[in-house]
């Protein structure tokens, strides 16, 4: 979010939510469909992927200052994994639609979540090859 306008920064602390998730709480499950992003502001969350035996897989730990929810609002899909508070955690809540805005309008920021979504691809990319 750094690279958002001074204008759009008004525009998101103008409409985002702020909520507190205690240690245990789902943020959001998996196959639900997002109508925001999740930024974190404190704490830790992990999100995880339902196996089709029915165990829970942790495929990675959130923190401090990472958006949760931004592949599902981009593909407009559900959403293929779960987050899930592992302590008290204050996330903030920005609309769909304000972030879709700054993605069509904002190239600096446009690109900045290309790059996180790249990264994500990267690391899920080596997690399957260090389990093969």
């Amino acid at each position: 979010m750094k690279t958002l306008t001074k204008e759009e920064m008004k525009e998101v602390t103008a409409c985002k939510s702020t909520f507190v998730f205690k240690k245990g709480d789902i943020i959001f499950g998996e196959n639900e469909l997002l109508n925001g992003v999740f930024c974190v502001k404190e704490g830790l969350c992990k999100m995880t992927k339902l196996s089709a035996n029915g165990k829970e897989h942790t495929v990675k730990l959130m923190g401090k200052g990472d958006l949760i929810g931004q592949r599902s609002i981009i593909s407009n899909e559900r959403t293929h994994l779960s987050a899930v508070a592992l302590n008290d955690i204050e996330v903030c809540f920005v609309p769909k639609d304000q972030i879709l805005s700054s993605i069509k309008t904002n190239q600096e920021f446009s690109f900045d979540v290309l790059q996180n979504l790249a990264q994500d691809l990267r690391e899920a990319e080596g997690d399957l090859i260090n389990m093969a």
